[in-house]
């Protein structure tokens, strides 16, 4: 499935640096960066930043037995889910291997499906194959509904700025005032429904926006308009804005891919096709227990599951590595590089992930693939970058703190 960003002419306006999601001349661009990554990535620590997500893909479950099919084909428990709610749930493979990484948004009249664009296609082909008896179907809203998210801060204040209350049956959620995380609603920005629910992937408030693809122009445009302060020449005169107030206080930036990166690593959040995929098993994953139910009845690809859970163990794990500095020095692993235990006996797994960690002084963390004896917290692990070996530490959970 291709999901182009209706934004692209306002994204090189503004002197995007955009590359391919994927492969293939369908592939959609993605914005990497505006040219000022310092600044985008401090927006996000300290106020707000936009980001248009065209790699994100939603499908659409309706039906009065929409929730028990899903209940019985997903890995999450989702008895009890009630409207505007929402939970993390892989869909498997017959083999146990993770065809999807899912967000389940269930709505009065609907649940929505949040997945990668790539896994899109697999996802509503499987799932709508099984699909017998039960009163529900399913399909992809790709060319309906757009993402954009807000991450930061202030991006509460910012959105509940611009918001209206929504019409119809699903204006019956919570208010964004009231929006924990793993809570949706629906709200009116710029004369358009869009649903919002809160994630907060990269260590501070994250507002995910599915949004009406005939209005994610107006949105975008407004809510650039409402957080952004406007960069004058000194001593100029401004006209009066309603929005300089809000501006003044949220400090929105539109961001790229870059930017966020960043973040997620530092608060330790894996990304399916990045950090894991569609090889991975459950268990490999390091966030096992918050997809997979060991308490709920049978799914698809469960026998795997419960066997590796029973044995309590399993070939790999994703950890997070903190690496040391070097003579004040940063090296930084790239994706992709070999991990040694300490003796040096050889591999023992590879960086699936990592960055240079303004907020935990500038040091080098990463993601990585490792064997599961190498995965407890405070093993050392060498790896090799450009510059040289670097050790690094095994972190007690994939989030500080956690």
């Amino acid at each position: 499935m291709t999901n182009p960003s209706p934004l692209l002419d306002l994204h090189a306006d503004a002197g995007a640096v955009v590359s391919p999601y994927g492969e293939g001349e369908a592939a959609p661009l993605v914005v990497q960066t505006f040219g000022d990554l310092g600044r985008e990535y401090a927006a996000l620590r300290t106020g707000c930043a936009l980001l248009d997500l065209p790699q994100r893909a939603v499908l659409e479950v309706t039906g009065p037995d929409r929730l028990d099919f899903l209940g019985r084909i997903l890995t999450q428990e989702l008895k009890g889910l009630s409207p505007f709610r929402v939970r993390r749930s892989f869909w498997l493979s017959r083999k146990g291997r993770i065809d999807a990484d899912l967000r389940v948004i269930d709505l009065p009249s609907r649940t929505l499906l949040e997945v990668d664009l790539l896994a899109a296609e697999r996802t509503l082909s499987g799932l709508s194959a099984y699909i017998i008896t039960e009163d529900c179907a399913i399909r992809g809203l790709q060319g309906l509904t757009h993402r954009l998210a807000l991450h930061g801060p202030t991006g509460m204040d910012l959105l509940s700025a611009v918001a209206q209350p929504a019409g119809g049956a699903e204006a019956s959620g919570p208010g964004l005032e009231r929006l924990d995380e793993g809570a949706a609603c629906v709200a009116n920005v710029a004369g358009h429904d869009v649903v919002v629910y809160r994630e907060d992937t990269a260590g501070t408030t994250g507002l995910e926006m599915i949004v009406p693809a005939t209005g994610v122009g107006a949105v975008y445009r407004l809510l650039l308009e409402a957080g952004r302060v406007k960069d004058t020449p000194e001593g100029a005169a401004t006209a009066p804005s309603r929005w300089r107030v809000v501006a003044s206080r949220v400090r929105l930036c539109a961001a790229g891919w870059h930017a966020y990166n960043v973040a997620r690593i530092e608060a330790g959040t894996p990304i399916y096709n990045l950090d894991f995929g569609a090889e991975s098993l459950p268990a490999e994953t390091g966030v096992l227990h918050d997809r997979v139910s060991f308490t709920k009845g049978c799914y698809l690809g469960q026998e795997i599951v419960a066997r590796m859970h029973a044995r309590g163990q399993s070939k790999q794990s994703l950890v997070r590595v903190h690496f040391e500095k070097r003579e004040g020095r940063v090296l930084l692993p790239e994706t992709g590089a070999t991990l040694e235990d300490e003796s040096g006996t050889g591999a023992v797994g590879l960086v699936t992930s990592s960055t240079v960690a303004p907020s935990l002084g500038s040091v080098a963390v990463a993601l990585a693939q490792v064997k599961s004896a190498f995965a407890l917290a405070g093993t050392v692990l060498v790896a090799q970058t450009p510059d040289g070996p670097v050790r690094g530490r095994v972190e007690a959970s994939l989030k500080p703190g956690a």
